[in-house]
């Protein structure tokens, strides 16, 4: 059973071990030594104290980064630097700058040592119907995108220094990424982006128009700062093709097919909605084939923030 260690031991964390439980031999490490002992008193894991002996110790296999988003950067290059394949939670760093680092740690780290984004929005139910309604030719060639989520959510903590396209919208950069690259298109030409009631500080509200060619535009708005009914449950998001449509609900529990052929209703798995049992079966299976690469990959990693930072830099 490999041997893996969570740095950071806050609610993804704990997310991520009931997830492991009975898969993995687990450890936790956190600048706070008090939660790190709850997670490990919960899930029956080892403290390990110090960053340095989560680094230096050669039992430990892998590491699963929760910590906040300014961390991570340094985190990835030194996890990957002392042999350790790793999960890093979303976003995978946040100044475009710290993109080359990462990338030239990935590429010079020890044969069978994996990097892989804990981006969970490639491993939901309705992100794999959507790839495979367009894969299928069902609603015919992809032509519009269509996504939003617009909620409140005070930002609270470490979450008060970034804006929420970083945060929390990059979770549908990477559902729009997923959709447009099944629909036959890699990445954006142009990014377009706008920041409504934006003052000083970072921003709680975004609308993209994201350009994949002459024909194929993908929308996307999300925010922060908006009062809604059941916490933006029940809000839709849209796909339309040149022979039909998909209606989805943009947290993933259901969506409706229709086209002149056909009208269907899809109700996605339940028990896995948000993607995290799969995304880390695949991070598991990637620490025993080293040849396996993960959907959630550097590569579309690295794509998916370069919208983000495009959208604030065109601002």
């Amino acid at each position: 059973m490999r041997r893996i260690c969570l740095v950071g031991c806050g609610r993804i964390a704990a997310t991520h071990a009931r997830h492991l439980a009975g898969k993995a031999s687990l450890l936790c490490h956190s600048r706070t030594p008090a939660s790190a002992h709850r997670l490990a008193a919960r899930h029956g894991g080892e403290v390990v104290p110090a960053w340095e002996d989560v680094l230096r110790r050669t039992d430990i296999d892998a590491l699963i980064l929760c910590s906040p988003p300014e961390f991570h950067c340094e985190q990835v290059v030194a996890g990957l630097g002392a042999g350790k394949s790793i999960l890093v939670e979303k976003p995978l760093c946040v100044r475009r700058d710290e993109i080359p680092r990462i990338v030239a740690a990935a590429a010079a780290a020890a044969p069978g040592t994996r990097l892989m984004v804990a981006e969970n929005y490639y491993y939901k139910p309705v992100t794999t119907l959507l790839r495979g309604i367009l894969r299928l030719g069902l609603i015919g060639a992809l032509r519009h995108i269509d996504v939003r989520k617009l909620y409140y959510q005070p930002g609270q903590g470490w979450r008060q220094g970034y804006g929420a396209l970083l945060e929390g919208g990059i979770h549908f950069v990477a559902l729009v990424s997923a959709v447009a690259e099944a629909g036959g298109f890699a990445a954006p030409q142009t990014v377009r982006a706008a920041f409504p009631g934006r003052t000083a500080g970072p921003e709680r509200h975004s609308r993209l128009v994201l350009e994949y060619g002459p024909q194929v535009q993908a929308s996307i708005e999300y925010a922060w700062d908006r009062r809604a009914l059941l916490g933006g449950v029940l809000q839709h998001s849209r796909l339309q093709g040149t022979a039909g449509r998909v209606l989805f609900e943009s947290n993933g529990l259901y969506a409706i097919l229709s086209s002149p052929q056909r009208r269907r209703l899809w109700w996605p798995t339940f028990g896995d909605l948000m993607g995290y049992r799969a995304m880390l079966r695949e991070f598991l299976a990637c620490l025993e084939e080293p040849a396996r690469q993960p959907l959630s990959d550097l590569q579309r990693a690295c794509r998916d923030l370069e919208i983000v930072f495009a959208a604030y830099r065109g601002t």
